[in-house]
């Protein structure tokens, strides 16, 4: 069998020149403990979010790993979901997650959770979360926290311009991911359209807002809209509301950023309707 010429053309891997210009995808170390992650898995961080991913019961669970001390802490939790820990040290986490990354030691990975539509909504609070455009997620995980402790029904976000549900959402989340139903849309103001069909009230919260929201008319059910920080509601959002309002703020500073006005308006909403 004739042999390739010496030089550089013999190390050549097989489809070069059809391929020129395209490097062969590394693989990955034998050192390290974790799996390149498929498209279909989402990464969930950090005590609360593991720990609430575990018991909800609400996604398929895949692998669990953690430091010898963390995995002593949630054995009973990953016995229970039929995990066992892949023990591995603090420093393989960090570099799988990112250096900033406050894992404590633990870290799963899953199934996205179920799909949900506006038709799955059960009014149980008669409140609903509605963001446009809000994609910070740090700020979309605190709101997330906050619809959790008001119990809030759903929190529908649109399938563009919003964060991924997984990794420094869900840990700023705190476990509420797993609690709270989220309705991905792919156009906000036919929702909104879809809750004014079901009798839902649409509330915009606004800065130039006519009347404070403790001073609108309100009723059950609800749906309060909040607008990204800076841009605020988009103008067909706002066509699309019943009613615009403003959160009043009696000290100095007259804003507060999407997250804590989600809080403050919840408690507006709570304290009005209950």
């Amino acid at each position: 069998m004739r042999r390739p010429p010496a030089g550089k053309d013999r190390d050549r891997p097989r489809g070069y020149g059809k391929d020129r210009g395209r490097r062969p995808p590394p693989r990955q170390s034998e050192e390290t403990p974790f799996r390149r992650p498929a498209a279909d898995v989402v990464v969930l961080y950090g005590a609360h979010a593991v720990r609430e991913a575990l018991s909800a019961g609400r996604r398929k669970l895949l692998t669990l790993y953690a430091t010898e001390t963390a995995a002593e802490r949630i054995a009973p939790l990953a016995a229970a979901a039929g995990l066992a820990p892949r023990i591995v040290e603090a420093r393989a986490l960090s570099q799988r997650l990112g250096e900033e990354s406050v894992h404590q030691g633990l870290m799963l990975e899953a199934r996205p959770l179920p799909e949900a539509d506006i038709a799955d909504i059960e009014p149980r609070s008669g409140v609903v979360l509605v963001l446009d455009q809000v994609t910070d997620p740090h700020n979309v995980g605190a709101i997330l926290r906050t619809a959790a402790a008001f119990a809030v029904d759903a929190l529908i976000v649109t399938e563009r311009h919003s964060p991924d549900f997984t990794g420094v959402l869900a840990k700023a989340a705190s476990g509420a991911l797993e609690h709270v139903t989220i309705v991905c849309v792919v156009n906000l103001a036919r929702a909104l359209e879809q809750l004014a069909t079901r009798d839902f009230l649409i509330v915009g919260l606004d800065s130039e807002g006519p009347r404070p929201l403790e001073a609108s008319p309100l009723r059950k059910p609800l749906a309060l809209v909040l607008g990204a920080e800076g841009k605020g509601l988009r103008r067909l959002t706002r066509e699309r509301c019943d009613i615009l309002a403003r959160l009043d703020m009696p000290g100095p500073i007259k804003s507060l950023n999407v997250s804590n006005a989600c809080a403050a308006a919840l408690m507006a909403l709570r304290l009005r309707l209950e």
